[in-house]
C-alpha cells in the first residue's frame, strides 16, 4: 500500500543561498551581479542535495509544500524602521531589547511608530523564544531575493509534471509588525490578522500524512522555529517528522542554536536522516 510522504521545503529562496556566480543574474537597473541578502553558509549546495533528492525519489513523493519568506521593505526587523540615538542607522544583524527603546538607545525612525514598536517588543520578549534582531532588508515581495532557488524549482516542476500535482507555497512574513521565523504562526500573533496565527489548515495537511520530510534554510531560525510549532501541535505524532539534515543549515554564528534544536527534535521521536537514507524510502513508496 503506498505511503502518504510529504516534502516540506522551507524558505528555499535565492537571499538565503550562497549562490555561487553562475547564479547571480545582472540587475538591469544597476548593470551589477544580482547578490543574496542573507546567504546561509552551505545553502546553495543543501538545495542541490534537496534537487537531487527530488529528482530521483519523486515517484513516492505524495505532496510537496514550499514556504516563502515574504517581507516588505518597510518592517520591524529591518533597518529601514530603526535608528540609532542620534539618528544613525542601525546596522544588520543589531539585536534591539525594549529597554534599549525605552533608555534611547534605539528608537523608530516615524516616532509615531514608538508606542507600537515597545508593545511588540514587550510581548516577544514575554514569550521567550527570541530577541528582535534586526536584519537585512531580505526576501523583498516581488524581488529576485525572494524566487526560489533553481535547482529547486526545476526539480520539484520535474514532480509537478510526472504527478499531475501541484506544489503548495505558503507566504509569511507580510505583516511588518511582527516577526515570522514559523511558516505556521508569527511569533507575535495580531487578533486582526489572521495570517500571523496559527495556520491550523495547513498543519492538518502535514498530519495527514504518514512522514513529513523537511528540508530548507536556515535551520537555526525558520526551520527550528516551523518545526518546534509543529512537533508542539503533532505531540505524539511528532515522530512522523524528518529532517533532513545535508539539505539544511544554520544562519553563520547560529551553529549552536541548530544542534540544541536538531538533539531536542530528536529527544521528542523527530528522526534526522541524510537524503541518501532518504531516497531509498521515496523509491520504496514509488
Amino acid at each position: 500500500m503506498k505511503r502518504h510522504l510529504h516534502l516540506l521545503i522551507i524558505d528555499p529562496q535565492n537571499d538565503f543561498c550562497d549562490l555561487p556566480p553562475a547564479y547571480l543574474p545582472i540587475d538591469p537597473v544597476t548593470g551589477a551581479a544580482r547578490t543574496p541578502a542573507l546567504p546561509v553558509p552551505g545553502a546553495h549546495a543543501d538545495m542541490q542535495r534537496l534537487a537531487t533528492l527530488i529528482n530521483h525519489g519523486r515517484d513516492g513523493i505524495s505532496a510537496i509544500s514550499v514556504t516563502l519568506d515574504s517581507h516588505h521593505r518597510f518592517d520591524i526587523a529591518h533597518p529601514t524602521f530603526w535608528a540609532g540615538c542620534d539618528g544613525q542607522a542601525v546596522a544588520p544583524f543589531t539585536e534591539i531589547t525594549a529597554a534599549q527603546v525605552r533608555a534611547g538607545q534605539y528608537r523608530p525612525r516615524d516616532r509615531a511608530n514608538l508606542e507600537r514598536a515597545l508593545n511588540y517588543l514587550d510581548r516577544l520578549e514575554a514569550a521567550g523564544r527570541y530577541t528582535l534582531m534586526v536584519w537585512p532588508v531580505h526576501c523583498e515581495i516581488g524581488s529576485w531575493g525572494q524566487n526560489i532557488h533553481d535547482d529547486v524549482r526545476a526539480a520539484y516542476n520535474g514532480w509537478e509534471d510526472s504527478m499531475h500535482g501541484m506544489v503548495a507555497k505558503l507566504a509569511k512574513g507580510s505583516n511588518p509588525w511582527t516577526e515570522h521565523y514559523s511558516a505556521v504562526m508569527a511569533e507575535v500573533p495580531y487578533d486582526d490578522d489572521p495570517a500571523t496565527q496559527f495556520n491550523t489548515a495547513f498543519v492538518d495537511t502535514l498530519a495527514a500524512a504518514d512522514t513529513i520530510y523537511v528540508a530548507g534554510e536556515a535551520g537555526s531560525h525558520c526551520v527550528k522555529a516551523t518545526v518546534e510549532h509543529i512537533a508542539d501541535h503533532f505531540g505524539a505524532a511528532a515522530a512522523k517528522l524528518v529532517l533532513v539534515t545535508d539539505c539544511i543549515s544554520p544562519v553563520y554564528g547560529f551553529d549552536a542554536q541548530y544542534q540544541a534544536f536538531l538533539q531536542a527534535m530528536a529527544a521528542r521521536g523527530v528522526r534526522l536522516m541524510q537524503s541518501g537514507d532518504v531516497l531509498p524510502e521515496l523509491l520504496a513508496n514509488a
